[in-house]
């Protein structure tokens, strides 16, 4: 073993574990909490079977989880293209906060390397309150809930 020890954080990313993986030289990270206690090893077969995972699985992973269950849009909204585990978001989303979920929460699926960002939207709803958004004929109704 080296000295001192080359290890992770638990808080850090599969990817920073790869990284320092390569960096270092080492096969096996032991993994630390916040208060640098061992709650774990990571080896180079975890971080492989992650970023090993077929694109198609990945594509389908998006389309199923993220635009549909999590967002309810139609799957034909937004085109998602994989290529090694690169995913590509392209198409256009009614208000921006969609868009921005669709993004971060493509990032978080296993196997994604990354997310190229080709989305558009309609409305900025960003800085939008929620008593903002309010609006049309049921407003009153609304109001009074």
């Amino acid at each position: 073993m080296t000295e001192p020890p080359v290890t992770v954080h638990a808080e850090d990313t599969i990817v920073e574990a790869a990284r320092t993986m390569a960096a270092r030289h080492v096969e096996r990270l032991p993994v630390l909490d916040v208060e640098n206690r061992l709650v774990g090893i990571v080896t180079r077969r975890d971080l492989l079977t992650v970023f090993l995972r077929p694109d198609a699985e990945i594509r389908t992973e998006v389309v199923d989880e993220v635009l549909v269950r999590a967002l309810w849009l139609s799957p034909r909204t937004v085109e998602v293209s994989v290529t090694e585990g690169v995913v590509t978001l392209t198409g256009h989303t009614e208000r921006r906060t969609e868009a921005e979920i669709a993004v971060s929460m493509t990032r978080q699926i296993d196997g994604v390397v990354d997310v190229v960002d080709k989305l558009t939207y309609r409305l900025d709803d960003a800085g939008i309150r929620a008593e903002q958004a309010l609006h049309g004929a049921a407003d009153d109704w609304l109001r009074g809930l």
